[in-house]
This record gives structure tokens, C-alpha cells and sequence, in this order.
């Protein structure tokens, strides 16, 4: 079996025990931009906490966050942990949005994939994961998002090997996946439900577990 024809095969196991993810939870562009930032190294409850928080104060936007005092901005954002980290974090990529598109992320869809991905990883606390994150979710381009719950399941499967770095990875998807935003998007998303309920850290619960019937195609 290809490449391809055994990721459509795992792809269509879940969509078809799990439905369809509804991903990213965001009602703006920025929103989608500001939530990969801040579920670095913490769960989702966490940003949503976070994100309502500064919903409610009305500052759920590029040019009222860069104008706080980063004291101020790091409590608002103390749900999320390391939020005097973050907190830089998100100033640095508000600094970036004033200048490069003067806080109008609508024209960021102008910019080519590779010179928008090259940009968002120049910003200090914006890594791979985090970037194409922001371009699959916030921009919808075919830009593969892979995390943790991803190396784990193809791990698991022998599909990588344990030293296989990010770059490899997104490679595994994108060389032989179809340019396709929506697959991408719920693509990843499958990922991460099958990560969190099945493919635990310590355990996978196979014999349950969506992905179980492929195990013997894989390994």
C-alpha cells in the first residue's frame, strides 16, 4: 500500500468513529493567531479561559494588547502558565503585526505560504508547530500541522522513527497529501482527539482506539 492510500486509510478511520472536529474554536483571524501562542505547554481549557478573559475587557485585538503594560498583559494571561513568558511572546508577534501589515492581518492572504511561514518564524516564541498553526488555521493554507499526539501515533505505528525531527514529519504528510486546507485542518484535529483519548503517553488503549484495525497493516 502507497504512502498516501495507507494516510487516507487512517484518516477515513477516524473521521468515521469520530465525526468531524470543527476546528480551529476562533471567531477571528487574530483569535486563532493569539490561541496558537498561548496553548504552548498547557491545554486548551487553559486559553479559553485566557482568551474569555480578555474578551470580556474588550481587548481581544492587535493594537489595545500591544498598547498594555506587560505586567498587565502577563495577569490577564495567567491561566495559560508561564505567562511572563508568553506574555513576551505575544508582544513580540504584536510588534510584528504593526509593522509588517499595520495590525491589518487581512493582508497577510497576499502573501505567498513560504514568505509568510519564513516571517512568522522570525518572531521570537513562534516555532514550527505554532507558525503552521497560524497559517493552516488562521490564513487556510495547506500548511501541515504536526505535534506531539502526531510523532506518537506514527511512532507507534512504525511509521517514523524516534529521531525524526519536525521538518520530516510535516514532510511525511505534505509530499504525498493532496494541497487541501480542509484536510489538513481536520486531518491534524483527528490527530489530536485519537492523541488525547487513545494514544496516551504512558499506554495506547489500542483495541479501542480508532486507528487499532490499522495497527497490523503498520507494523
Amino acid at each position: 500500500m502507497s504512502r498516501k492510500a495507507l494516510l487516507m486509510e487512517m484518516f477515513q478511520a477516524m473521521h468515521e468513529a469520530l465525526g468531524p472536529s470543527g476546528w480551529w474554536p476562533a471567531e477571528t483571524s487574530f483569535e486563532v493567531c493569539l490561541g496558537a501562542l498561548l496553548t504552548q505547554n498547557t491545554n486548551w481549557s487553559n486559553v479559553e479561559k485566557a482568551i474569555q478573559g480578555l474578551k470580556e475587557k474588550d481587548l481581544l485585538h492587535p493594537q489595545p494588547l500591544l498598547s498594555l503594560p506587560d505586567e498587565i498583559l502577563a495577569e490577564l494571561i495567567r491561566p495559560v502558565g508561564y505567562f511572563r513568558v508568553k506574555a513576551d511572546r505575544v508582544k513580540s508577534f504584536l510588534s510584528f503585526l504593526q509593522v509588517e501589515v499595520g495590525f491589518d492581518l487581512d493582508l497577510f492572504m497576499d502573501y505567498p505560504m513560504v514568505t509568510l511561514r519564513d516571517k512568522l518564524l522570525s518572531v521570537r516564541g513562534i516555532g514550527p508547530e505554532t507558525a503552521d498553526s497560524m497559517l493552516l488555521y488562521a490564513f487556510h493554507r495547506p500548511s501541515f500541522v504536526v505535534d506531539a499526539y502526531t510523532a506518537r501515533i506514527l511512532q507507534r505505528h512504525l511509521l517514523i522513527a524516534e529521531d525524526t525531527d519536525y521538518h520530516e514529519m510535516r514532510s511525511f504528510f505534505m509530499d504525498v497529501l493532496s494541497e487541501d486546507v480542509k484536510l489538513y485542518n481536520e486531518y491534524h484535529a483527528l490527530l489530536v482527539r485519537v492523541g488525547k483519548h487513545w494514544c496516551k503517553k504512558k499506554k495506547g488503549l489500542c483495541q479501542t482506539c480508532p486507528l487499532g484495525p490499522l495497527l497490523e497493516r503498520t507494523i
